[in-house]
């Protein structure tokens, strides 16, 4: 087994590199972590959640090795792993969870009071969240990994699907965890506002539970060229116009039942102002349009701090918004990480069984580790891509 190691290091805003890295302990600061497994990578994507720090809208700190999108194959287990076996491969839920604390034991995987010293949650590679060796790597280290990870059923059909499956450590749950908290069912209306990867992601998946119509909004017409690939209707934000207006013309009605946010504390304005951020943009829409009693859901990233913008508001996490509408209409509103272990499961075998085609959705586009400053470059830029690394070069693209 190979003691060497690569991932893709934050050198500060706008910089990323791939630097070589220390080979993964099984470990826990100064104690021996028995409850863990080591990882070969094989595939790691790069996330929308990536771009913020990348950017430097975060407090993410130089030398962070990014990456919390990870599949791989078992090379090591800590003595106390009992479910898994050197060989198997596994889907890493970007939610770290001990399955001990009570947020564990009720489903709450996003929030553990355990992995984190800061805040309850924690992800690999990601800011404040907790100080975990992200994967965007050639090796990684998962602890608690009989409760986190998900092996698949058998390795040699993962590889044939490994465009899909990739997508299970992340967007794909997370996109319908934004659906299903907007209440999204058969029939029902969606807007999802941003087709970046975890839009598509929101898009297929709220096609997957039935819905009758799904609008989705953005600023790039590449991005919604691939929305309409698949069937949805779209809305072109950077044009004027009322954004009921443009939903009645698609809906023969002003409103939708359900709303999801895909955007987050980036978001800009619309028409003519689209050049603007406007952070609350999106909330403000969703009140405006969601029909009263309908649902937001917000998977969408919002930080509680924002070095980057140019709001001093902002900047402490703090946005303007309508609330009151909201209230009045009786929305439901719901924020926070996905709880990736609720959904990853049944949507593997939505990808094995051929009820799905995530990978065709978003985009996927497979580069290998050493390509991975020019894929962030181009994610950046608003490629309506998915850019999912092969660390090992072992994938076919």
């Amino acid at each position: 087994m190979s003691s060497n190691n690569r991932g893709v290091v934050y050198k500060g805003p706008g910089q990323v590199a791939v630097e070589s890295i220390a080979y993964p302990e099984l470990a826990l600061g100064n104690r021996k972590c028995e409850h863990g497994v080591i990882l070969k990578v094989v595939t790691t994507n790069i996330c929308g959640s990536d771009q913020h720090m990348v950017r430097g809208r975060t407090t993410a700190p130089e030398g962070l090795v990014l990456g919390h999108e990870i599949t791989g194959i078992v090379v090591e287990c800590g003595r106390d792993v009992e479910f898994l076996s050197p060989g198997d491969m596994v889907s890493v839920p970007f939610n770290i969870a001990c399955g001990r604390c009570r947020n564990c034991k009720s489903g709450q995987t996003g929030i553990c009071l355990n992995v984190n010293p800061s805040r309850p949650g924690a992800a690999y590679g990601y800011v404040d969240m907790g100080g975990w060796v992200g994967g965007q790597t050639e090796y990684v280290m998962v602890p608690y990994a009989d409760f986190n990870l998900l092996k698949f059923p058998d390795a040699d059909q993962a590889m044939e699907k490994i465009k899909d499956l990739t997508l299970l450590s992340d967007i794909f749950p997370t996109g319908f965890h934004g659906c299903v908290t907007a209440g999204v069912g058969p029939g029902s209306t969606v807007y999802i506002a941003g087709a970046g990867p975890v839009g598509l992601a929101a898009a297929v998946s709220a096609q997957l539970l039935g819905a009758a119509c799904v609008i989705v909004g953005d600023m790039i017409e590449e991005r919604l060229a691939q929305a309409r690939s698949f069937g949805c209707e779209t809305i072109d934000l950077t044009e004027d116009g009322d954004m009921a207006d443009k939903i009645e013309v698609i809906l023969g009605e002003r409103e939708v039942d359900a709303f999801v946010d895909c955007v987050g504390f980036e978001a800009h304005a619309c028409g003519c102002n689209h050049g603007q951020e406007a952070p609350a943009a999106v909330l403000n829409s969703a009140m405006s349009v969601t029909r009263a009693g309908g649902q937001i859901g917000i998977p969408g990233l919002y930080v509680t701090e924002d070095p980057g913008s140019a709001d001093a508001a902002a900047q402490q996490g703090s946005l303007s918004m309508r609330f009151g509408l909201g209230w009045a209409k009786s929305h439901s509103f719901h924020t926070g990480q996905c709880p990736v272990m609720k959904y990853h499961r049944p949507l593997m075998q939505a990808i094995l069984f051929g009820k799905v085609n995530i990978a065709d959705a978003v985009n996927v586009q497979m580069i290998s580790l050493d390509e991975a400053p020019q894929g962030y470059a181009d994610f950046d830029g608003g490629a309506a891509k998915k850019f999912v690394m092969d660390p090992h070069g072992s994938v076919a693209a």
